[in-house]
């Protein structure tokens, strides 16, 4: 049989369906930090496109209760319970699915078993980033030795900088550096690190985009193929900042273009976190928390 797993974060709704192997089948970004407030609730617009979405990959799919997993994160989670369960009634009563608001540290816990590896004995550090909140996972061999979760993500930086979506940005990679920093002054990162993992669809991103890929000679785990180095991580930031325009990004990801509003800002935070780990070496990853549900009911079933 053919399951269905939703991960619907701050801007972007992921599509996967699993049967002998997980596959993401769609993705459609909704700005739901747009005119959000925790005691209204999301906007009336990003409402009904929310609905509108589900009403279409509902018939698309075949999508019923017993078929499909939604695991909700990020701005969700700031609503008050009184909007949360206005949300859980709504998919219950309209779709017939369950509207399901994770916290934070079931979310570390699911990217952690989607990272679970030995890494070549390495200490990795593994970033996920999202539209208001971002996950850092550390792994030292096969071993968890630390998580952490901080509130920034890609919409503080499009909310306080509003020309980086320029034709070319307007704003510099370096400003924009300077005020993650400010946000993450009370962090601290051990600095020992032999490489940071950068999740969440960047893979995807770097290959669309020119990044300078090299084969991973850090480990082999058949799933992540490239690393880089930090320098040609900014090169190739400074390069989607200045250098290719907007619309170019939109088209190198026609299925779902608004996805690229933000990946000049989503640069910046790893990238300010690669600087303070004193990171050599990034891994990018299209992994998330999908992919730790479905390693972990491997484990469950055996």
């Amino acid at each position: 049989m053919q399951n269905y797993y939703i991960d619907l974060g701050s801007s972007t709704i992921k599509v996967y369906c699993y049967a002998n192997e997980l596959k993401l089948i769609e993705e459609h970004s909704i700005y739901f930090k747009n005119d959000f407030d925790r005691e209204k609730g999301i906007s009336e617009s990003n409402l009904k496109e929310l609905c509108d979405y589900f009403e279409e990959i509902k018939t698309k799919y075949n999508l019923k209760y017993y078929n499909t997993n939604i695991f909700v994160t990020g701005i969700f989670r700031n609503l008050i319970q009184e909007r949360k369960q206005d949300l859980v009634k709504l998919f219950n009563e309209r779709f017939d699915l369950h509207f399901n608001i994770i916290s934070h540290g079931i979310e570390n816990y699911y990217l952690a078993k989607a990272m679970e590896n030995d890494y070549n004995n390495k200490k990795v550090l593994i970033i996920n980033m999202g539209g208001k909140t971002t996950e850092l996972v550390t792994f030292v061999g096969d071993k968890i030795t630390d998580t952490k979760n901080l509130t920034i993500g890609v919409a503080d930086l499009l909310n306080n900088f509003d020309k980086v979506n320029d034709k070319y940005s307007g704003n510099t990679v370096e400003e924009m550096e300077k005020f993650v920093r400010e946000k993450l002054s009370d962090i601290e990162l051990d600095k020992d690190y032999d490489c940071a993992i950068f999740t969440g669809g960047e893979e995807r991103f770097e290959l669309l985009t020119g990044f300078n890929l090299v084969d991973n000679t850090l480990f082999n785990d058949n799933i992540h193929k490239y690393m880089l180095s930090l320098e040609d991580y900014i090169k190739g930031t400074e390069k989607v900042f200045y250098d290719i325009s907007l619309d170019e990004l939109y088209n190198l990801m026609l299925n779902n273009p608004k996805w690229m509003d933000g990946a000049r800002s989503g640069a910046i935070i790893p990238l300010v976190l690669f600087k303070m780990a004193n990171v050599k070496w990034i891994i990018p990853s299209d992994l998330n928390l999908i992919n730790g549900v479905i390693r972990l009911l491997a484990k469950l079933s055996i």
